[in-house]
């Protein structure tokens, strides 16, 4: 009985591969070449190749036997009779077959795509919400007590009021930006703050200074950029800066080093030989610029500074500013670049015929808008214009 038991063997992992022939014992001796000469490429046949192995080591003890039996047809029917005890052997080698696991390892698959699939949403929700939140909210500057108060301010010329009730409170450290239409009151309002027009009533304090009760000791901290300015332009540029640092009381050394500097920032070092009178529009600015910061005053009144600048100068003007305004400086400036005033200020105090509408961080003046929205909205809303379809029809 031990001699018969290996030939069926070889047997079982063909049962196992799930042929459907079922023969006798001269046909699976046959179905053991088979194998070698088939030319199925299937699947199964494949997954099944690790059993085909094992019988193959295994026969070398019972390779004589099975020569025996391919010469004697009516031998090999005596392993035949007993190829029923190996169908009922057929379900114990079927029950842990290696080939039947790959279809878990298959299914495995799609769970990993589609575990790729999930990531992009993944990543891009929070993108969405992080640009979302840097847009909406800048964090708050450190800024110290209330460096510059005004209340109830009036101006009127004739019949027109000019400025009507303006309040403005400004903190040192800080950027503060007006804005306001043609015409608000914004360089009425600039020009009374820095001792330049009188007010008809209300009060400025500057550092605690009434500026109209003690202008001299209020105009020594204040630096002034006016609008429609008045130079000595028949000054040569070093001559206008040494004249005005004199004139704020520092000695000659302080002033000459001092110009060299503010020469230096804002590109002026070829033209400080040159009379103001011959200065572009963008160079005069400069050097008014330069002469309201030689002093080092604590607060800066500037009235459209950017205005005829080019950008590369714009940009260190910028620079200049804020480092001057993160060191405890203030700058109260007006402009109507709206895209200036966002990206540069803190706070900012809208002014539409002579009142205050809107003041306090550019946050909270803007709301969910942009700040040119905001202003709009608050000046009167975007105008419809009808007609003036002759424009459209050329004159030639």
């Amino acid at each position: 009985m031990t001699s018969v038991l290996p030939p069926p063997e070889p047997d079982e992992p063909r049962a196992g591969r799930g042929e459907p022939h079922e023969g006798s014992a001269a046909s699976a001796v046959g179905t053991f070449e088979s194998p070698y000469a088939t030319t199925d490429a299937t699947a199964e046949s494949i997954a099944d190749a690790p059993p085909l192995e094992v019988p193959v080591k295994a026969s070398p003890a019972t390779a004589t036997p099975a020569k025996a039996p391919s010469g004697k047809a009516s031998p090999a029917k005596a392993p035949s009779a007993k190829a029923t005890p190996a169908k009922a052997t057929q379900p114990p080698a079927n029950s842990a077959p290696p080939a039947k696991s790959a279809p878990p390892a298959k299914s495995a698959a799609p769970a990993k795509t589609a575990a790729k699939a999930k990531t992009p949403a993944k990543k891009r929700a929070p993108r969405t919400k992080a640009k979302a939140g840097a847009a909406a909210k800048r964090p708050a500057p450190k800024l110290g007590p209330v460096v510059l108060t005004v209340s109830g301010l009036v101006k009127s010329f004739g019949q027109n009021t000019a400025v009507s009730g303006v309040d403005l409170e400004v903190r040192s450290g800080s950027f503060f930006g007006i804005v306001g239409p043609n015409g608000a009151g914004k360089t009425t309002t600039l020009s009374m703050i820095t001792g330049l027009l009188r007010p008809d009533a209300g009060s400025i304090h500057v550092n605690g200074i009434d500026v109209w009760a003690r202008p001299l000791e209020a105009k020594r901290i204040i630096g002034v950029l006016p609008d429609r300015l008045r130079l000595f332009d028949r000054l040569t540029g070093a001559q206008l800066l040494h004249y005005s640092g004199i004139l704020r009381g520092l000695d000659g050394d302080t002033v000459a080093k001092r110009s060299a500097d503010l020469a230096a920032a804002f590109g002026l070092e070829d033209a400080l030989g040159r009379l103001v009178a011959d200065y572009s529009a963008g160079m005069t600015k400069k050097i008014a610029l330069a002469c309201a910061m030689i002093h080092s005053p604590r607060i800066l009144v500037l009235d459209e500074p950017f205005e005829s600048v080019d950008p590369v100068s714009a940009v260190n003007v910028t620079d200049i500013l804020q480092k001057y305004v993160a060191s405890g400086g203030t700058v109260v400036l007006s402009s109507h670049g709206m895209d200036l005033i966002q990206r540069v200020c803190d706070h900012v105090a809208i002014i539409v015929q002579g009142k205050v509408l809107a003041s306090g961080t550019v946050d909270e003046v803007r709301g969910e808008k942009s700040l040119e929205e905001r202003f709009v909205e608050l000046a009167g809303g975007r105008k419809v214009t009808e007609g003036m379809e002759w424009l459209h029809s050329f004159s030639d």
